[in-house]
């Protein structure tokens, strides 16, 4: 069966972006992290939306950009367009599957074994303070052990390659099961965790590092 066409709009200049699911579906968007970031965010994969802009959290709901900038871990606001320069505040952005889609019911188990073995050797090579996970279903795909039962957003006894494994709710504006403002208290919860982690390895906070260009 083909798949139905589906019509994303974005402004550019007076160019618009027409795909189809398939196409979208073979997009990859870039991760953005260089070595000892402070926090590494884990998405569970791209929208569409985000696979025809090319940025992460390109979603019209999507909370992320939002909750970062009022969270204070960046000093200033930002959009899916600045993406490229989270590294510049000390922050990473990866997913743990890279296939586009429009939704997580698609995904495949063998997607997120393998996709657990990739985001593992990112974390190894790159060795952020704390691995971020942008929703509790992600924790539950890394810790089987946790498949069932409840999970408490915050700082986990669990780590990952050795480093500390923070939960946050996911910010997608699909996720009806947190407030805002309990999505903001764990974005704000994530930067003084993390801020105590890096205290007497790192001068300052995790807002550090002017802006820099492509």
């Amino acid at each position: 069966m083909k798949n139905k066409p589906i019509h994303l709009e974005i402004s550019m200049g007076k160019t618009v972006l027409q795909r189809s699911q398939g196409a979208l579906s073979r997009q990859r968007l870039t991760d953005h992290i260089r070595p000892g970031v402070c926090i590494l965010f884990v998405g569970i994969n791209p929208g569409f939306r985000s696979a025809a802009t090319g940025h992460h959290f390109a979603g019209h709901s999507n909370r992320f950009w939002k909750l970062l900038h009022e969270s204070r871990l960046v000093s200033e606001p930002l959009t899916h367009q600045d993406d490229w320069r989270l590294p510049d505040w000390g922050l990473g952005l990866t997913n743990i599957i890279q296939r586009p889609s429009a939704g997580v019911n698609t995904l495949k188990p063998q997607e997120y074994i393998a996709g657990k073995r990739r985001l593992v050797a990112a974390v190894t090579r790159y060795r952020p303070h704390t691995v971020a996970l942008l929703g509790v279903t992600i924790y539950r795909t890394l810790f089987s052990e946790y498949r069932t039962g409840r999970i408490s957003l915050g700082l986990q006894n669990e780590t990952l390659a050795s480093r500390p494994v923070f939960v946050l709710p996911n910010p997608s504006g699909r996720n009806a099961h947190y407030s805002y403002r309990t999505m903001l208290a764990a974005f704000r919860a994530l930067r003084d965790a993390t801020d105590k982690i890096v205290q007497g390895l790192m001068k300052g906070t995790i807002t550090a590092g002017p802006p820099s260009q492509p």
